[in-house]
């Protein structure tokens, strides 16, 4: 069963939890990774290319479209310009607001379907590195979990569809993570050592179910999905392989 289901309005930044979301055409869930800032380079200002961005936080009102930054509250579909210049000024360079209403920002665009991870997954990786489940669900940035099953059970649906709901989802593969998981999710601090370790035992305890031939590499987590049927995910629907 979906026991949370997340949303990432402004790629990078903080997530929102909602009780449904809709499908939309391209498969990506609406309004995640909708909007999203851009520097001068054209690339996305992430924490993956600013560690300043970590000590960020945003709170969002989808009912109003607005987004709250250091008590400043604008709203995403007219104050694209303020919010770019909040962030310019933070930043130090000029950075420009997008917006995609059709499939958000995905990091793959071949899969810009929700990613998924069990709540057992979730919670084995906090136990790994002492962390509280709220502090793995910031780092992964995972849009869709759900409970009833053990950790990384997940890894047997890859090449394979299952349904959420009345939602068909098809399983692509093992998202690779990238250098944010490997640091504090508010304060960008580095822990030492993490992604070999974590990867030292995600192969350790890889569970029997999981196709091992979707792993080049074990410093992976959380589903890439392509949705086959679309419609509604909502939190307390009902997880079926």
């Amino acid at each position: 069963m979906v026991t949370r289901l997340l949303l990432y309005p402004i790629k990078g930044l903080d997530g929102v939890d909602v009780g449904e979301a809709r499908v939309l055409p391209s498969g990506a869930l609406e309004f995640d990774r909708r909007w999203a800032l851009v520097d001068g380079r054209g690339r996305f200002v992430n924490a993956k290319n600013r560690v300043e961005v970590h000590s960020i936080r945003a709170q969002f009102d989808l009912a109003r479209l607005e987004v709250t930054l250091a008590g400043q509250t604008c709203s995403l579909v007219r104050d694209g310009l303020s919010i770019a210049s909040w962030f310019a000024e933070r930043l130090g360079e000029p950075v420009e607001w997008r917006q995609n209403a059709d499939m958000g920002f995905p990091d793959d665009t071949d899969s810009p379907g929700p990613t998924f991870i069990s709540a057992a997954s979730v919670a084995r990786v906090g136990e790994w590195f002492g962390l509280p489940p709220e502090e793995v669900r910031r780092r992964f940035r995972c849009n869709v979990e759900f409970d009833g099953v053990e950790a990384f059970w997940e890894d047997s649906l890859y090449g394979s569809r299952f349904r959420v709901g009345d939602v068909g989802v098809e399983a692509v593969n093992p998202c690779q993570r990238c250098v944010v998981p490997s640091r504090d999710s508010l304060t960008g601090a580095q822990d030492a050592g993490f992604q070999k370790r974590f990867a030292e035992l995600r192969q350790a305890e890889m569970p029997p179910v999981a196709k091992r031939g979707q792993f080049t590499h074990y410093y992976r987590l959380t589903v890439n999905t392509r949705i086959a049927e679309g419609g509604v995910i909502r939190v307390g629907d009902v997880v079926s392989s």
